[in-house]
């Protein structure tokens, strides 16, 4: 029988959902507790994980030596400080996103993370399912060839009911607007494929919401490989869709647009030749199926804590990149220029990119 991991939680509106995920993987995991300030939201979340306790101080959490791993699933601007505070117990870290609100933020949590000898983990879950799995088991076979464009598309639909969440569309309290809240995960997902950033250029305005933060964006990217990626981004759509089209030298890869999972769902691969069309078909038939979302995310997470192995685990490394491209993307909106990355170590934003 496998090791079974010890789990808290921290935070119960996402975490509602990561609870369920570890629920749904009993021989890997036990939610140990749910900790949130709000009790009552504690005691739901926790029904969910048979023998699971409901506190409200992280403390609890962290005095318990049973725990190996916390998932941090507060808002934004709290991710920081509990994750500093799991590793300085001695424990792993799964962050949701964004992982930090800033660079230096960032760099103070890999250092703890070489000294204490625990990971971080940012949470990246639209690359746990099969759509994805396709495309990315095409390119450890070295049959996508040369990557040329990738198109985003993040377009849902927020109003009065989203905002009435008091620290949303705060500076403050989300620490930016729909490219962090909602872009990120797919922006990840092109990074993770095609390679870091290297060159940002973004537009963004407020043009749906009476908000603090940006609802709208359009920005323009190139990778390492050369890549050329757009991502178009609105909260001001008629319900809600994400899409991810990819054109490569012998594929173009089209997903679904399932809005909480670009990952999943029918996607489609066209041959650039169509007489490779049979093969291509034959060679997706024989990929194996994976976990969707966090279901698949917090078993690779058990993989790697107990074998030392994974299938694509979002890194630390991911996580300070995402930030950065965070960075970026605010510092060339605000200065009307594009910005190259890694950031220049006198960049003014290293410190946070809020205004």
């Amino acid at each position: 029988m496998s090791h079974i991991i010890k789990v808290a939680v921290v935070g119960a509106g996402i975490g509602q959902q990561h609870v369920g995920a570890y629920a749904a993987l009993p021989d890997l995991f036990e939610v140990a507790y749910v900790c949130d300030l709000d009790k009552a939201r504690a005691e739901e979340a926790a029904k969910i994980a048979p023998g699971c306790r409901a506190v409200t101080e992280l403390s609890d959490v962290l005095a318990d030596p049973a725990v190996e791993l916390v998932n941090v699933c507060l808002p934004p601007q709290l991710h920081f400080w509990a994750s500093e505070a799991v590793l300085k117990a001695g424990k792993h870290v799964i962050c949701e996103k964004p992982m930090t609100g800033s660079l230096a933020e960032a760099e103070r949590l890999r250092a703890l993370s070489q000294s204490s000898g625990k990971l971080v983990i940012p949470v990246f879950q639209y690359r746990y399912g099969r759509g994805y799995r396709l495309i990315h088991a095409l390119r450890e076979q070295d049959l996508l060839g040369k990557a040329y464009s990738l198109s985003i598309e993040t377009h849902w639909q927020r109003g009065a009911d989203y905002y009435s969440v008091p620290w949303r569309g705060t500076w403050k309290g989300e620490m930016g607007g729909a490219v962090v809240s909602h872009a990120c995960h797919a922006h990840n997902l092109a990074t993770h494929l095609l390679g870091p950033v290297v060159e940002v250029s973004t537009l963004m305005d407020t043009r749906v919401n009476p908000i603090e933060t940006e609802d709208c964006a359009a920005i323009s990217m190139r990778t390492e490989q050369g890549a050329l990626v757009t991502s178009s981004i609105t909260l001001g759509a008629a319900g809600n869709s994400s899409r991810f089209r990819a054109c490569f030298e012998h594929v173009t890869a089209t997903s679904g647009a399932l809005p909480y999972h670009i990952g999943a769902g029918d996607w489609t691969f066209e041959a650039t030749r169509p007489d490779a069309q049979e093969a291509l078909e034959g060679i997706l038939a024989q990929v194996a199926d994976i976990r969707p979302r966090f279901e698949g995310q917090f078993t690779d997470v058990h993989q790697r804590l107990v074998e030392g192995t994974d299938l694509y685990l979002p890194t630390l490394e991911e996580g300070v990149h995402s930030i950065e491209l965070i960075t970026a993307i605010y510092a060339s909106a605000r200065t009307g220029q594009s910005v190259r990355l890694p950031l220049p170590a006198d960049s003014p934003l290293l410190d946070g990119w809020m205004p």
